[in-house]
């Protein structure tokens, strides 16, 4: 006589009513096999569903790798730079890259360090970056959140204000500000740069506004009794952080390029405070030694680089029509 053995008991979760309950209508066998199994139904956010394409995505995981280690070395400048910025070796003057004294990258026309003047530069720039990246994505996304959502006279205004600012010559209007305004001061730079910075955002941003305004939900929380601000600022501004974050990434190389080119031309930050374009600039009093413009400008390039490729990472993965990684 064949003894049956008792079906083995996998116990009680009671997550697992949570887990199953919203699709045990749509399919009550499937809940029910997968119950008696012991198995767990897991249900998936868009927000995970992005975050699993980003990290698929090689470049832009090794572009935010790079990120951390270059951005890293720049916060921890005091510890990781052998030298303070404004150090000088008097024994060690326009000495290319050597290891003697730990001048890995050579020193500089007074016989300052200059990996830890790149060192310091990378905070310098990373700090104008994010400043300006973060200012000018608030400011954008006020204005375009408002004029798509109110229209009428109030778009009108505020979209022309942003044509005009976009139909101003960019690069003129940036030396006049710095020459008028002052110099010098990274953080005036910040400012004028985050001023500059918000209409490309304004325009997506009252776009997805326009669109998502005539949506069932809006309609639903304002026969609610929901104000506009809650609307705007809760219902429907998360349906925009995809672009807002794009664009709010971009901003960043954008900023720490156009601050690179104020400073090479003299109207950015002052020394003795580094950047990444007065180091560049530097290396025109002497051309014959290379390292003092290589070294910055490969820096520069490479944090521009790592940052489009984290960029593009995070528009393929917070697309929601994205099923595919591109690279």
């Amino acid at each position: 006589m064949t003894e049956i053995e008792p079906k083995q008991d996998v116990g009680f979760d009671p997550t697992m009513v949570h887990q199953v309950s919203d699709i045990a209508v749509q399919a009550p066998g499937v809940v029910d096999t997968t119950v008696e199994a012991g198995l767990e139904l897991k249900t998936r956010s868009q927000w995970s569903y992005a975050r699993s394409r980003f990290l698929r995505h090689r470049l832009a995981m090794t572009g935010l790798v790079v990120l951390i280690i270059v951005f890293g070395a720049g916060i921890f400048a005091n510890f990781v730079a052998p030298y303070t910025f404004d150090q000088i070796d008097l024994t060690h003057v326009l000495n290319g890259p050597t290891t003697r004294a730990h001048h890995i990258f050579g020193t500089d026309q007074i016989g300052r360090d200059f990996f830890s003047r790149v060192i310091y530069g990378i905070r310098t720039s990373m700090e104008v970056g994010v400043f300006v990246a973060f200012v000018s994505s608030i400011l954008g996304m006020f204005v375009g959140a408002v004029a798509g959502y109110y229209g009428g006279w109030v778009d009108n205004i505020l979209m022309r204000i942003t044509d005009l600012v976009l139909t101003l010559p960019a690069l003129a209007i940036l030396l006049t500000a710095a020459a008028l305004l002052g110099q010098g001061s990274q953080w005036r730079v910040s400012v004028i740069l985050a001023l500059f910075f918000w209409t490309g955002l304004a325009r997506i941003v009252r776009g997805v506004f326009l669109s998502l305004r005539e949506k069932e939900y809006v309609e639903a929380a304002k026969a609610a009794g929901s104000g506009d601000m809650r609307i705007m600022f809760r219902h429907i501004l998360p349906n925009t952080l995809g672009p807002i974050v794009v664009n709010g990434t971009l901003s960043v190389g954008a900023a720490i390029i156009v601050e690179a080119a104020l400073s090479f031309l003299g109207f950015g930050i002052k020394p003795p405070t580094p950047s990444l374009g007065s180091l560049i600039a530097d290396g025109q009093q002497s051309p014959q030694d290379w390292w003092i413009t290589v070294f910055p400008g490969l820096t520069l390039l490479i944090i521009v680089i790592s940052i489009n490729f984290v960029g593009d990472g995070l528009r393929d993965a917070l697309d929601p029509q994205q099923r595919r990684v591109r690279a």
